[in-house]
């Protein structure tokens, strides 16, 4: 009987560590359950430790990993317990469910315990929810700023704008370069549409409705009052060299920054190009979702990450990993990947030359 239980909770305890603890709380009532009947006098802490130890390293694999997060040691977290979030610079927010704290690891620095609502957490997106309305403005305050119903975008010293709508707006890794689809002047103002809204409800007959739409049409004329036409399309701002401001060339398209190591690209249905319109690579057809997708430097392969696996263009299949991103190191550019290592009870990183 013990054995056959022993069996059951080595493999339950397997599924828990690649569903990333999504079952933690299920497995732990049962441990509790069982265990007199399996440890005898042993420690619970000892035999779960050496259930990790005999549990197999992930198809994952790499032959040198890079030590990320030691779940052992001073830290002593329980991996199916703990929650991650991943950070844009290749960090981790490790969450310990158990007491609720907050732990940053980067290249094998460990810093922490914060409590939520430190600052040290800001960069995570776990504190605050942004208003719809103002993502953009939420996401990228450092760049952008409102003055009344107006945006204006400052990089590196020079102002852009003033704006009434930014629709798209990214930024490379480095944080040297920029791109943004704005609109500089609107026909209908949000206090307008409002109005129109609130007043075309009160219109009871039709006299009543051509009234007002002759209203609005006088209202929405004195808007654009001295502005041209030309001012209320949406148009490409950047401070990238060389690039096509023609409407044609990003109508339809997705600015992203994350698709290349270090550069901003045009994310289309059919062809994804840099800035200039010069084609990069034809859009994958397999539904991959572009906040997944990792194109090479010099653009002869991708990869694309979905639920714990990266498939790479080549056919070649990593699974149960997590945090893909990029990373630069000795002037070479690679893709990297962590997952959660049994043998060292740790959360190691492997990378791809990308």
């Amino acid at each position: 009987m013990k054995k056959s239980i022993s069996i059951f909770l080595f493999i339950f305890f397997g599924f828990g560590v690649l569903a990333h603890g999504q079952i933690s709380k299920f497995v732990k009532n049962v441990k509790t359950n069982v265990e007199k009947d399996i440890l005898g006098d042993k420690k619970p802490e000892q035999d779960q430790n050496s259930s990790k130890k005999t549990m197999p390293e992930p198809s994952c694999e790499c032959t040198q990993p890079e030590l990320i997060l030691d779940l052992g040691g001073k830290l002593k977290v329980d991996y199916s317990e703990i929650s991650i979030t991943n950070g844009e610079d290749g960090s981790i927010l490790v969450q310990d469910r158990t007491n609720q704290n907050y732990y940053i690891a980067k290249d094998g620095v460990t810093k922490g315990p914060f409590l939520k609502g430190d600052p040290a957490l800001s960069s995570y997106n776990i504190n605050s929810v942004e208003d719809n309305d103002d993502a953009i403005l939420g996401k990228y305050k450092e760049y952008i700023s409102k003055n009344g119903d107006k945006y204006t975008i400052t990089f590196q010293g020079k102002k852009y704008g003033p704006y009434a709508v930014i629709s798209q707006f990214t930024v490379s890794r480095s944080k040297d370069k920029f791109a943004a689809i704005v609109t500089e002047n609107l026909v209908v103002t949000q206090d307008l549409a409002k109005s129109m809204e609130e007043e075309s409800k009160k219109a009871k007959t039709q006299e009543e409705q051509m009234a007002l739409a002759m209203k609005f049409a006088q209202q929405m004329n004195a808007n654009m009052n001295g502005k041209s036409q030309a001012s209320t399309m949406p148009v490409l701002i950047t401070n990238i060299p060389g690039a096509n401001s023609d409407q044609t060339s990003f109508i339809s398209a997705q600015l992203k920054g994350n698709l290349k190591f270090d550069d901003i690209l045009l994310y289309r249905y059919d062809i994804i190009s840099d800035l200039k319109g010069k084609k990069v690579i034809d859009t994958p057809k397999d539904g991959i979702d572009p906040e997944n997708l990792f194109i090479s430097s010099d653009n002869t392969k991708y990869g694309s990450y979905n639920f714990g696996t990266l498939t790479l263009s080549d056919k070649t299949k990593l699974s149960d990993l997590f945090n893909v991103h990029w990373v630069k190191a000795d002037g070479k550019v690679y893709l990297a990947y962590m997952y959660y290592s049994p043998k060292r009870n740790s959360i190691v990183q492997c990378k791809i030359p990308f």
